[in-house]
């Protein structure tokens, strides 16, 4: 039994004080139904920002599904417990940091929406497919919401199996303050730098996945090698049918990742529903194709992993391509991660999951086809990349992909070491072994085990 100390009263404090505060919040009148909100449109953005949410639960099943065993249920509890986190950062401050009256191209004002203080009554901060957006500025902040949610809860795959709990969360409090926030207003505000670069992100091919990729590679840095991974065990994968209930979960969830981000039932977002699920195809097939192309045999996994990359590389790209070139997208991105992976495996870097080959190298695949496929036959708001003849716009988007990578990695690399002075990011050698699901929480994934006791002793053997 844990004793009591200021570090464990310190998160409870903090909720404690947050919820008090809340308290004194003016109410403000929700929106008046005036005249500048379409039904449908607000329909189509609940529905796609529930879609979104689903991906949270969908990469828990996707990452648990892919771990050791004794490390299932403390591989999903990190996706999952991001819902709560980043939902009660992104009210109280994180949306005034992303979305707020700018600060220097570079940040929001933290005190615009604080507490979401205005929100319901505020003016539309973008513009939709067609214009002034069409929906309310609260529905846009929690369809904005569930992107900043998965995000952190993308990194947990390149650092499982040996952090521990209480730091991943205090690390999912500083990257979504210091590093998802700033990146999001850079990208999406009218004012952000980059936006006024002209870099074109549709998604977050920048905002998300090369965040997280890149923090995921700060993150195994920090943390080292597994002694499983040093030793070059194999480990099989936990549960086969949960990567595949994962995949399907997130495929689905994608469609309101992508489609949503047009803003509106729109032919933008049907256009952008269709590049989605073309380049998912796509990259499935690369991936697994790919693999028998080098001898091995067609697998479940290959194919989830590559439609997941396929995902990826769509992203920033999907409401700005054509559909025929998104297949395109797909076949190429699932070979570059593919590879990746191979020669990853021969170094000493231990990505648990192989996060950044996938999400990271996936988003910078992505951001790079979408300065050459680009088109203004698809979204006149967009440009034409440099397969339509505008070199231009390719280098702004190469310009910008470095850019987010280099501030993404320095600042999450920083963030993992500023952690690990204040309390250590590791579960000793003793905790690992026994595996974080016994360690972390005291829980146990006993499917497709029996649980025996010999001489006091217990021991895990196959069900039959």
């Amino acid at each position: 039994m844990n004793t009591f100390s200021f570090k464990n009263l310190a998160p409870f404090l903090f909720l404690a004080i947050i919820a008090v505060a809340a308290i004194f919040i003016p109410a403000v009148a929700d929106f008046d139904g005036s005249k500048i909100y379409s039904g449908s449109d607000i329909a189509w953005m609940i529905v796609a920002t529930a879609l979104v949410f689903l991906m949270t639960p969908g990469l828990a099943f996707f990452y648990g599904g892919m771990v050791h065993r004794k490390n299932v249920i403390s591989t999903m509890i990190k996706s999952v417990v991001a819902a709560g986190v980043v939902s009660v950062l992104w009210i109280t401050i994180g949306f005034s940091l992303s979305f707020g009256d700018t600060i220097g191209g570079f940040i929001g004002n933290p005190t615009t929406f604080l507490f979401f203080k205005g929100v319901n009554s505020g003016a539309p901060i973008l513009q939709g497919a067609a214009g002034p957006m069409t929906i309310p500025l609260t529905l846009f902040a929690l369809f904005q919401l569930m992107f900043a949610i998965i995000t952190p809860g993308l990194v947990v795959g390149a650092v499982a199996e040996r952090i521990k709990f209480t730091s991943y969360i205090v690390f999912i409090c500083l990257f979504s303050l210091l590093v998802y926030a700033p990146l999001a207003h850079w990208t999406w505000h009218p004012s952000g730098f980059l936006f006024k670069m002209g870099v074109l992100d549709f998604a977050g091919g920048t905002v998300v996945h090369i965040s997280a990729g890149c923090a995921a590679l700060a993150g195994a840095l920090v943390l080292k090698r597994r002694k499983v991974h040093m030793e070059r065990q194999e480990i099989p994968p936990a549960n086969i049918p949960y990567v595949l209930i994962g995949t399907g979960l997130l495929w689905f969830g994608w469609f309101g990742f992508n489609a949503g981000s047009a803003l509106g039932a729109n032919s933008l977002a049907v256009s952008a529903f269709a590049t989605t699920n073309t380049a998912a195809a796509a990259a499935g097939l690369s991936w697994m194709f790919f693999d028998v192309l080098r001898g091995k045999k067609p697998s479940v996994l290959g194919f989830c992993i590559g439609a997941v990359v396929g995902l990826v590389a769509i992203t920033p790209a999907a409401g700005f391509v054509a559909i025929p070139q998104s297949i395109f997208i797909g076949f190429v991105a699932a070979i570059i991660s593919n590879l990746a992976v191979y020669y990853k495996a021969k170094t000493r870097l231990d990505d648990t999951l192989d996060v950044f080959p996938c999400h990271g190298l996936g988003g910078m695949v992505g951001m790079l086809m979408t300065g050459i496929f680009a088109t203004k036959t698809v979204n006149a708001a967009g440009a034409d990349g440099l397969f339509y003849g505008n070199a231009a716009f390719f280098f702004t988007q190469l310009k910008g992909m470095l850019i987010v990578v280099a501030y993404s990695f320095v600042v999450s690399y920083a963030i993992f070491k500023i952690i690990n002075f204040i309390q250590p990011l590791r579960v000793s050698v003793e905790d690992e072994e026994m595996g974080l699901d016994a360690s972390q929480h005291n829980e146990k994934y006993l499917q497709g085990t029996l649980l025996v006791r010999s001489n006091g002793v217990e021991k895990e053997h196959a069900a039959v």
